[in-house]
């Protein structure tokens, strides 16, 4: 954005964000296995920042483990992607630098690709297609049918304290140039 533009967003206070502008919000916690699941989509901020979502990928696996993400999510004209997608029973394991959302974005006639990584080991358990099949919902409903993926994750890798309460994530957000 240019110097003195401003854009109108809004921040869900129920949740967690990442530095990259993920909000992150814990579903369930099951003592017995030791695992939490959460709900992950992206921050408005991101689309006041880089523009309206023409395009969001989520990461498919290949084959056992193997992830494909990019312009066609490994889909041919012919396949139709499921509103929300089950992955498998288990899951499937992502871990923190493997790359799970990719969003084209288009502002000021530009497009931009921003390739956003797991923000902490986990299993993706769910993918919801209608973020794929309608970018809108990203961008009028990011906090509720805008979401992006579920995860499964241990409990003792997922520590609410490395992650930015609203609060905190407005902080940032006025610190940015």
């Amino acid at each position: 954005m240019a110097d003195g533009d401003y854009s109108e967003f809004s921040i869900a206070h129920d949740r967690l964000y990442t530095l990259e502008h993920l909000w992150l919000q814990v579903l369930d916690e099951d003592k017995d296995d030791g695992t939490t699941s959460i709900k992950i989509g992206i921050s408005e901020f991101l689309m006041a920042e880089y523009g309206e979502v023409m395009q969001t990928v989520l990461a498919r696996p290949r084959d056992e483990g193997e992830y494909e993400i990019g312009g066609d999510a490994g889909l041919s004209e012919d396949d139709e992607v499921e509103e929300s997608t089950v992955v498998s029973p288990d899951g499937d394991q992502v871990g923190v630098d493997d790359l799970m959302i990719t969003v084209t974005t288009k502002y000021d006639g530009e497009f931009d690709r921003i390739l956003i990584n797991a923000p902490f080991p986990c299993m993706i358990s769910e993918l919801n297609g209608h973020v794929e099949d309608n970018p809108d919902l990203l961008n009028e409903d990011a906090y509720g049918d805008g979401w992006c993926i579920i995860v499964k994750t241990q409990s003792s890798d997922f520590d609410e304290d490395q992650f930015l309460n609203k609060d905190e994530y407005i902080e940032m957000l006025n610190e940015l140039p």
